[in-house]
C-alpha cells in the first residue's frame, strides 16, 4: 500500500457557503470533529489546538493546527500535528485540504490529507498512523455531512 494520501469526495446537501462555515468555524468543528477547538481563527496563519477527549485525561489527544488557506466558500486547508511545541512545520505535519464546488442544490466536498511519508516515520508507525487517519475521516466526514445539512436546512 502507498500510504501517501487520503482522499475522499462526498456530496453535501447544503450550499458551499454553509459547508465552508462547517469546516472552518470552531463552533461547528466541535460538532463534527474535535471535542474542543482553542484559539483558532479561520484566517491563514492562525494557530490553534484541537482536543479530543477531556484535556486533563491521559487518553486525550491534542493537535496543533495552523491554517494555510482560507478562501470562502471554495478552499480551506491547514497543517496539523500532534506536537508539544507551538510550531507546525511543513516537514513534521500533515496537510488537510477541503475543496468545495457547487453541485446541483448542494456541494461536492473533496478532502485530501497528505504528508504521511514526509513525516519520517518507520514503516509500522506510518501504516498505523495512516490507518488511524482513514478510520478517523471515515467516522468524522459523515458527521460533517449531517452537520452541514442540518445547518443548511435551518438557514
Amino acid at each position: 500500500m502507498e500510504y501517501g494520501q487520503i482522499e475522499r469526495s462526498i456530496y453535501v446537501d447544503a450550499a458551499p457557503d454553509v459547508v465552508y462555515e462547517v469546516i472552518s468555524s470552531p463552533e461547528h468543528l466541535k460538532e463534527w470533529w474535535s471535542d474542543e477547538v482553542v484559539d483558532l481563527e479561520p484566517v491563514p496563519g492562525s494557530v490553534g489546538e484541537l482536543v479530543w477527549g477531556e484535556r486533563t485525561s491521559p487518553d486525550s489527544h491534542v493537535a496543533r493546527i495552523e491554517l494555510v488557506d482560507a478562501a470562502p466558500p471554495r478552499l480551506f486547508s491547514f497543517r496539523w500535528a500532534h506536537l508539544s511545541d507551538d510550531a507546525v512545520p511543513p516537514m513534521n505535519s500533515l496537510l488537510v485540504t477541503f475543496e468545495l464546488s457547487p453541485s446541483g442544490e448542494g456541494t461536492t466536498l473533496r478532502m485530501t490529507e497528505t504528508g504521511f511519508r514526509e513525516m519520517g516515520w518507520e514503516v509500522a508507525v506510518l501504516e498505523e498512523q495512516y490507518n488511524s487517519h482513514v478510520e478517523g475521516w471515515n467516522r468524522h466526514l459523515p458527521r460533517l455531512v449531517e452537520c452541514a445539512a442540518r445547518l443548511g436546512a435551518s438557514g
